[in-house]
């Protein structure tokens, strides 16, 4: 199955924390970053999600926010730092790809946040996802 979804990053499953209708699943990056995602119990249950599955984490674009830092005091569980590799800005938006351990993440955002952050290839930047945006995909 061909996918649209540019952000596919492999990884081991290393915890399912289950409730009522969803449920939590930690994935540890093939860098050795943990990624959470908060996914339907049924989806846990349909992939046969348990510790040391290998899956796919996919975020779309647009859902992936940039830092030039750190983040306290924020709901967001995923804060991967990473470097940018590069910078395409349009009219009114950009994209920015960023090396991430353990993978390539591309971040769809405003040109005028480029352009605030100061961002080019380099930076040293966090992204931000959170949990509900991150699906899980077998491997």
């Amino acid at each position: 199955m061909s996918l649209s979804i540019r952000n596919q990053i492999p990884g081991t499953v290393t915890s399912v924390t289950t409730g009522e209708a969803m449920a939590t699943v930690k994935v540890r990056l093939d860098g050795g970053q943990v990624l959470t995602a908060a996914i339907t119990l049924e989806s846990v249950k349909e992939l046969g999600l348990t510790e040391g599955s290998a899956v796919r984490a996919l975020v779309k674009a647009t859902e992936v926010a940039v830092a030039t830092g750190p983040v306290e005091g924020l709901s967001i569980r995923n804060q991967l730092p990473g470097t940018v590799t590069d910078v395409t800005t349009g009219g009114a938006m950009a994209s920015v790809g960023i090396t991430v351990d353990g993978g390539e993440l591309t971040a769809a955002i405003t040109k005028d946040a480029v352009t605030d952050l100061d961002l080019a290839a380099g930076s040293s930047v966090v992204a931000l996802v959170k949990a509900t945006e991150v699906a899980l995909a077998t491997a």
